[in-house]
């Protein structure tokens, strides 16, 4: 299937039921704007949570040009959720390494993956029209996505009480055969930087734009380079200026050059100027050929809120940092997992409204925290002035031999999930605990084993509440089962994953439609903590929500009523 153009699919328009119908618009539970990679990914697990969802988009094609590239391991984790994350890495190319230069001399060297037990790597390269075409194919098997292309929204109306449930939002759809009425009870805005949503509701995203241009040149040739992240600040080849080099599937290599804020956009994406750039980093015998040539400017930008009555704003729509750290697709895919089991909690009456305003604030708090470090990251890169300047590269020089200094050096600080310490769904711990696995966290992948067969621990956590219990040689006692099974059979879905010891899985009692697990190295009890009888309780979209010591069912409850009537703690 990787041998299809995408680059050059299109797709047809069709006439809907609301185009002929003479009555009121139909109720959709879900309508999601914009069938770019967080639309799709948005969709697909809407879909998976068993909501119908109608995606509209305005137009009919994929992706032009490679744009969004580096995709990080959580992104990859999401991608196995949704069920391709298999076609994802079998296509992209796999990397760990970064390297870092000054001049022509490295600075220094960083692993992002620097530790073994894990089923992804830290980032693939994957053009963005792959990204597309695969999730799209996933979108397409699922039967309750009804894709609509050449669906352009014009207007927007809320309607009923906010938080009631007979609130709806009404869109005016532009069509080739002209405007009709589509109605939803939530409206996810996932249209991109330009969000034609947030300007029809009149809201805007504050932030600050960056006077620097990059060029992205996609060259496609034979090359020697590895499969890493190689940046170089004041390189010969552009001097004054940096330079990133990718390599992407199909002999495809990504360059950015930094050109200066007065360059002119139109003129610089000429092959007269572009080619001399490339063969200069190249040299003079190596043979290439341009496949897309871009220039941009960096911002970061967020709406104040991501919410705003039953329309809820996801990826670009919602916020925009600069490239470098490859924060933002990463982070729309997040958004687009946060939001999706919250509304099928909602929509299925398991929980209160409320629980979509804590995909606000948590998700504004991960936005904060990428425009943060893509800000520090690019005044790193373009300093403004002699001062910042001399002190980045007195940085540089001293990272070459002082491990000091490489924690000051920003080339771009990679995508990294945000840690949700604070959300209102977390319930805090009351035993202690070390390691990383806090209340808020994404979950560490181990190796594990499964019924004897080499498996992975992230592969059995996701899209319900599961329960993951670390149970030793003396098995679980009667009472514990007996409250874990009434939990199995409760009203809101539940997963019960065991965990034993290498050796011991014989010695363990499985209860009805348990996962019991092997810790075949150790990994899983050592990332997270665990003791005999150690409990986590894991979100739909795989973070930690609680953890114990112990498991006891009436602090089980407390955590599943603390998420789903959420306004009593908030």
């Amino acid at each position: 299937m990787s041998s299809i153009n995408y680059q050059t699919l299109s797709f047809d328009y069709r006439r809907c039921a609301e185009q002929d119908a003479a009555s009121q618009a139909q109720m959709h539970p879900v309508i999601v704007v914009g069938a770019g990679p967080v639309g799709l990914a948005t969709a697909i697990d809407l879909a998976q949570h068993g909501v119908r969802v109608v995606l509209v988009d305005d137009d009919c094609s994929l992706a032009t040009g490679s744009r969004a590239i580096c995709f990080s391991k959580r992104s990859l984790d999401i991608f196995d959720r949704l069920g391709c994350g298999d076609r994802m890495v079998d296509k992209g190319i796999s990397w760990n390494v970064g390297k870092v230069f000054l001049k022509e001399e490295l600075v220094y060297t960083f692993n992002l993956l620097p530790e073994a037990g894990h089923q992804r790597p830290a980032f693939i390269n994957l053009q963005q029209y792959y990204v597309e075409g695969f999730l799209l194919e996933r979108a397409q098997a699922l039967p309750n996505i009804d894709i609509r292309w050449k669906n352009k929204v014009v207007g927007l109306q809320q309607h009923g009480e906010p938080r009631s449930a007979d609130a709806s939002v009404m869109l005016t759809v532009e069509t080739p055969d002209g405007e009709y009425a589509l109605r939803g009870r939530y409206v996810i805005a996932a249209d991109g930087s330009r969000s034609p949503i947030r300007n029809i509701m009149g809201l805007d995203s504050k932030g600050r734009v960056f006077k620097d241009r990059f060029l992205i040149a996609d060259v496609k040739m034979e090359a020697e380079f590895p499969s890493e992240r190689w940046f170089w600040f004041d390189p010969p080849f552009h001097p004054n200026q940096s330079v990133l080099l990718h390599r992407q599937p199909d002999n495809v290599w990504r360059i950015d050059f930094q050109l200066g804020w007065d360059a002119d956009p139109v003129v610089e994406k000429t092959p007269e100027r572009v080619l001399p750039r490339v063969r200069a980093l190249l040299g003079p015998d190596v043979k290439f050929e341009l496949e897309w040539v871009s220039v941009y400017t960096f911002s970061c930008l967020r709406m104040e809120r991501f919410r705003h009555g039953n329309v809820l704003f996801v990826g670009d729509a919602a916020h925009l940092v600069s490239p470098f750290g490859a924060r933002g697709a990463n982070s729309g895919f997040q958004d687009a997992e946060n939001v999706a089991w919250k509304l099928a909690m909602v929509l299925d009456g398991r929980a209160s409204d409320a629980l979509l305003d804590s995909y606000a604030s948590e998700r504004e708090y991960a936005a904060d925290e990428n425009i943060l470090n893509s800000t520090r990251s690019t005044d790193f890169i373009t300093p403004k002035s002699p001062v910042s300047r001399t002190f980045r590269d007195a940085v540089l020089k001293l990272a070459r031999k002082h491990p000091f200094a490489r924690q000051l050096a920003n080339s771009g600080r990679l995508s990294v999930p945000a840690v949700l310490r604070d959300s209102v769904l977390n319930t805090a711990d009351c035993d202690c605990f070390e390691g990383k696995m806090v209340p808020g966290a994404p979950c560490m992948d181990a190796p594990v084993s499964l019924d004897g067969k080499p498996a992975w621990l992230l592969a059995q956590l996701g899209n319900a509440f599961t329960g993951v219990l670390f149970c030793g040689s003396d098995g679980i006692d009667a009472a514990a089962q007996r409250a874990l099974q009434a939990l199995q059979a409760g009203p809101v879905p539940f997963r019960l994953v065991i965990v034993a010891p290498h050796g011991v899985r014989h010695a363990v009692q499985a209860l009805n439609d348990a996962v019991v697990l092997e810790d075949t190295e150790g990994l899983a009890w050592s990332r997270y903590d665990a003791l005999p009888g150690t409990f986590y309780l894991i979100r739909p979209d795989q973070h930690v929500c609680a953890r114990w010591r112990a498991f006891d069912a009436a602090r089980v409850d407390e955590a599943f009523e603390r998420v789903l009537c959420v306004e009593t703690v908030a």
